[in-house]
């Protein structure tokens, strides 16, 4: 059993070792370039628990011809993927910040698999189109996480430039027009992608999961959430939408996923136990 642990013990170590550095370098507040060497140490070591946690994702999710969808997997298949985005966007600008939301629930969330108590294998053999919509969904959920922890962010960057004496002090700060651009792009991705998941489990329902389409919750919280984010995007397009208003929408359209995916799951595989 303690040998099972060990592997998702040392990714959620990783995460959690970086994130709390990150903190100690935050209330130190030191200058960029004292901290630059930390923070390459900080994405070498991300990059190491990406790795591994995707191998244990890989290995335990994958049967032959077969997917595993249990919750457990699915949520630390959507922090995987978020950690992953987070740390190719931090290449580029810098979201030294972002490690202190992200790498937590990364972290919790790589351990739960270990502890499932029931696996649910779903037998793909054949089923492309299956298989192709599952993939797209969990790449379009993690890539709303990201825009829904980046609009903390963003929130959190608002408020520490009109409140200099802050509690939260977080150094590596991008320019706001910086960080408003990556959430656009990120949402304008994702909403592609969502889309592609509504469309094709409305068209191909009864290839998909064998029963006509329903409109359950799952299905109406994600209409309602996809109809959210073009909203946003649209009043982004017309009235150039941004700051709060653009962080509120995305955050509401984020909740509205999760109710629509991991509060189903959630029921189904914990609550009642199926």
């Amino acid at each position: 059993m303690i040998q099972h642990l060990i592997p998702y013990l040392v990714v959620a170590f990783i995460y959690t070792a970086v994130a709390m550095d990150y903190w100690r370098i935050a209330r130190q507040n030191k200058p960029a370039s004292e901290t630059q060497a930390s923070f390459q140490l900080h994405s070498a070591m991300v990059a190491l628990g990406v790795i591994l946690h995707g191998w244990l994702l890989y290995r335990d999710m994958f049967a032959v011809g077969g997917f595993n969808l249990g919750v457990y997997f699915a949520l630390s298949a959507i922090l995987w993927l978020t950690v992953l985005i987070y740390w190719i966007a931090d290449l580029k600008h810098a979201l030294h910040s972002l490690q202190a939301f992200v790498l937590p629930p990364a972290a919790l969330f790589v351990l739960m698999p270990a502890f499932a108590i029931k696996d649910y294998y779903v037998n793909t053999a054949g089923l492309t189109l299956f298989s192709l919509h599952i993939v797209i969904a969990i790449v379009a959920y993690s890539l709303f996480t990201f825009a829904a922890l980046h609009a903390c962010l963003m929130r959190m960057a608002e408020r520490a430039l009109h409140q200099k004496n802050s509690w939260l002090a977080l150094p590596g700060f991008p320019p706001l027009m910086v960080m408003d651009a990556l959430l656009f792009r990120v949402l304008h991705i994702g909403f592609v992608l969502l889309t592609i998941t509504l469309v094709s489990g409305m068209l191909f329902s009864e290839e998909i999961f064998d029963q006509p389409l329903q409109f359950n919750h799952k299905t109406v919280f994600s209409i309602a959430s996809w109809l959210i984010y073009a909203w946003l995007l649209f009043g982004r397009f017309k009235y150039g939408w941004r700051g709060k208003t653009a962080t509120r929408w995305t955050l509401i359209g984020f909740v509205l996923l999760l109710l629509a995916y991991i509060g189903s799951r959630f029921v189904l595989h914990v609550v009642l136990n199926r």
